[in-house]
């Protein structure tokens, strides 16, 4: 950024001008709305917008809606005024100077005391001032405002002393109609991204026997053949992490171990997020094929998280806080890997985590578990499909991540 010019670094060809220092005050008026009680919301009627929703739509999760009547919105509206499209409204506490843009001129309504109301109309691009709350420049002046380890508040006079530096209208236009087709570009991916780990949560139920049953709901052509159940005892054998170790034996040596968060994060271990460890003959090696559990989690849904490995190298260990299982019988590698990330094997798990500030698992219990096999080519078949759909998750991560970083870096370079 070229301070002395305030000028972006990166700006459409047709524009050269310096832009102009203001703050948010002097260009557009900011106020709050008149006090709405809580027994006043109702189940439907005109949108009540509280923080949390603010929060909840930019951040795309969903959030409980309130509502008020169309009497009570037309009575406040009437000694506060209307919101109106292109108008901003920003969280003036808990997660501060989160915006949200109105769309409409549709009915709508808000909390006095949580949010701040930017009368903007159509003052400034609605897009550019609502992509203006997302800039470094904007994030600096509100920690200048924070005061460490207290509540803090966005306040609806320092709204109005907000710096911000304006372009020309046209820019502002160019700026925020290009941001706003790269929100829907990422809105899209983001869709597709949701269905397909919500495809994969669907499979994961179908594609392996419910508790009592012998075959799963969904499965592959040709294949009619019940499931058999086995205990994992009798499939494999069990063997602990590394032991003896302190702080001092990690970050150094030409062995390898697997770390917690790997076979927590994976159904098959990243071999490229192992830990370097000097070579120890006393641990046991872990051997392609294992599988690791973890042993303990705050939460009772996150304990016994599954991982296999798929490597063949030489010198690689456990962590301390997993155990390994090493089957005895020919069994897919890719099929363990998602039978026990599975809704039917999760909740057997879950059942068997006791603690009380954390929860743990024992190996000896897991062993106890009765698991269902298919014959080894449905296996495999569904090894693949998991394998393929994961590959396809992964690709569609990647894409979605490089969309917001290019956002990332056209808010630090487009504005000023």
């Amino acid at each position: 950024m070229d301070d002395k010019n305030n000028k972006p670094v990166l700006r459409f060809q047709e524009f050269n001008d310096s832009w102009a220092k203001t703050s948010l005050g002097s260009e557009i008026e900011i106020s709050s709305a008149s006090r709405v009680h809580k027994n006043e919301w109702k189940t439907s009627g005109v949108p009540f917008f509280r923080s949390s929703d603010v929060v909840a739509e930019f951040i795309g999760t969903n959030n409980n809606k309130a509502f008020i009547s169309l009497e009570l919105y037309e009575d406040l509206s009437s000694k506060s005024g209307k919101v109106e499209k292109n108008d901003i409204l920003v969280t003036g506490g808990g997660s501060i100077g989160i915006p949200y843009l109105i769309k409409s001129n549709a009915p709508l309504y808000f909390k006095d005391a949580d949010l701040l109301w930017l009368k903007n109309s159509d003052k400034i691009n609605g897009y550019f001032l609502y992509s203006f709350f997302s800039t470094d420049s904007f994030k600096k002046y509100v920690k200048s405002i924070t005061h460490i380890g207290t509540i803090s508040h966005y306040t609806i006079e320092q709204a109005r002393s907000t710096p911000i530096i304006l372009p020309e209208r046209a820019e502002q236009d160019k700026i925020g109609n290009f941001i706003h087709s790269l929100d829907n570009l990422i809105n899209l991916h983001q869709k597709k991204y949701d269905k397909l780990v919500i495809l994969k949560k669907a499979m994961l139920s179908k594609m392996f026997p419910k508790v009592g049953e012998s075959v799963p709901e969904i499965r592959f052509q040709n294949f009619n053949v019940n499931w058999t159940e086995k205990s994992l005892g009798d499939l494999g054998n069990p063997y602990t992490g590394l032991s003896g170790k302190n702080k001092d034996d990690f970050g150094h040596g030409k062995g390898r171990y697997i770390t917690y968060m790997n076979v927590f994060t994976h159904s098959v271990s990243n071999k490229n997020l192992t830990e370097p460890i000097e070579i120890d003959n006393n641990q046991n090696q872990v051997k392609f094929g294992d599988v690791f559990f973890t042993t303990s989690s705050e939460v009772s849904e996150e304990v016994g998280m599954s991982s296999v490995w798929m490597e063949r190298s030489e010198n690689v260990y456990l962590n301390s806080f997993c155990f390994g299982y090493r089957p005895l019988i020919d069994i897919d590698s890719y099929f363990l890997a998602y039978l026990f990330r599975s809704t039917t094997f999760r909740k057997k798990i879950i059942f068997l985590a006791q603690g009380i500030s954390r929860y743990n698992i024992s190996k000896t219990q897991v062993m106890k578990i009765d698991v269902s096999l298919p014959v080894l080519e449905e296996q495999q078949k569904i090894g693949i499909y998991f394998k393929n759909l994961d590959k396809l998750i992964s690709l569609n991560k990647s894409e979605l991540d490089n969309l917001k970083n290019i956002k990332k870096a056209c808010l630090e370079k487009m504005f000023v």
